[in-house]
């Protein structure tokens, strides 16, 4: 299931997102986003973390650097602007 996920956001990265154009406001990309929290702690944690990230994508969000949390309690740190 875990590979069939990633593939599916490899396609999206590749093949939808370059026809959407360059508009991500956080570093890594969203879809580089969702792939390193699937990985890192597993399907249902990764895709709320990945859910609660495309939640912040949003004209009043500053964006900014936004990396994976390396625990889930630390998953409420600050966005870091770039």
């Amino acid at each position: 299931m875990t590979k069939i996920l990633l593939l599916t956001i490899t396609f999206y990265k590749y093949f939808i997102s370059p026809l959407l154009g360059n508009n991500c406001i956080f570093s890594p990309t969203c879809s580089e986003y969702a792939q390193e929290a699937i990985i890192t702690h597993g399907i249902i944690k990764g895709l709320w973390l990945t859910f609660r990230r495309i939640i912040k994508c949003q004209p009043f969000c500053i964006g900014g650097y936004d990396n994976v949390p390396t625990s889930i309690k630390n998953s409420k740190q600050p966005t870091k602007k770039i």
